[in-house]
């Protein structure tokens, strides 16, 4: 009779980037109540599920990566693997926000957030160059890992850091520009298999995190070009949604996630701040679509994990 592995063992890195779609969720709702007639019970509601949500498996990651750490290298070995790291990292960078809202400490959490971003890059790095070239090959998941630290000015501004702030997001510009120019290249000699559509949308999140970091530090002119940018690619990704999830539900629909819900803080915050007046037409918008489809994937991702198809079609390494 063959033994089922205990579920802690294989918590796969992948989950991660729902837990920071999540979080994202509480915080678009958090935000559009500054703009529109909803309450902010509902923002916190999402937030504190979705901080359950999130310390379960850091707890289960942990005990797994306590009970073998060499487990961290084979996670690291895949795209998905390095991109959950760095989506880990970058939760945490967003709790810091979210206990600063709730009149609690955050900038230490925020600042462990950032540095655990800084070694699970360096590690990647590490990791990649341990591969052969084929498997270096650049795709949408590195944006986590590597431009990752553009979420810390969300948080980093409020927190009373807006220098550092400003340059964590002038220091993500270089490996964002450097990812998408090489990435819409290789867009124009093969066209992504279904299984990778999805990740195509992490784009979004950049763009958005971007124009919410210099339209809060004032920085108008950039502000517009990233917020114009992200209108555009939301607009591609809707047209093109059932391109984009063909094939039904897999690990990838992760990466969904995210990108909507900076989409629709984004909005919450340009209309917050006067900078765009129609802003709350995108904020109604985001949660709209938002609400119920990162719902379904946080729901779908979580039976998945717990009958083991997460971690096995995401190749997570087990304990």
């Amino acid at each position: 009779m063959k033994t089922r592995t205990a579920l802690w063992r294989q918590t796969p890195p992948a989950i991660f980037p729902v837990a920071l779609g999540f979080t994202g969720l509480g915080l678009a709702w958090r935000n559009a109540a500054l703009v529109l007639p909803v309450p902010t019970a509902i923002g916190d509601m999402l937030l504190g599920m979705a901080a359950a949500f999130y310390l379960y498996f850091l707890v289960t990651y942990v005990a797994k990566l306590i009970a073998r750490p060499a487990v961290l290298q084979e996670d690291l070995k895949t795209p998905a693997g390095r991109a959950g790291v760095a989506a880990l990292a970058m939760v945490l960078m967003l709790l810091g926000l979210v206990l600063h809202i709730h009149g609690l400490p955050g900038a230490p959490v925020w600042f462990a957030g950032i540095g655990l971003h800084v070694v699970a890059s360096v590690m990647a790095v590490v990791a990649l160059l341990k591969m052969p070239q084929e498997a270096r090959l650049v795709s949408p998941f590195q944006l986590l890992t590597f431009v990752g630290l553009i979420v810390a000015p969300v948080a980093g501004i409020k927190l009373g850091y807006p220098q550092l702030s400003l340059w964590l997001a002038l220091y993500s510009l270089i490996p964002f520009a450097i990812i998408s120019v090489l990435y819409v290249g290789k867009l124009f000699q093969a066209t992504p298999p279904p299984p990778l559509r999805p990740a195509l949308v992490i784009f979004l999140a950049p763009t958005g995190l971007f124009a919410i970091a210099f339209g809060q530090l004032g920085m108008r002119l950039a502000f517009d070009i990233f917020y114009v940018g992200a209108l555009g690619l939301a607009l591609i990704f809707l047209l093109r949604a059932r391109w984009l999830t063909q094939g039904g539900f897999m690990p990838s629909w992760g990466a969904f996630t995210f990108p909507i819900a900076v989409f629709t803080n984004m909005n919450a915050i340009a209309a917050t701040t006067g900078l765009v007046p129609w802003a709350e037409i995108g904020v109604v918008v985001g949660l709209a679509i938002g609400t119920p489809f990162i719902l379904y994937i946080v729901i779908k991702a979580g039976q998945a994990f717990i009958r083991g198809e997460l971690a096995k079609k995401s190749g997570a390494g087990i304990a």
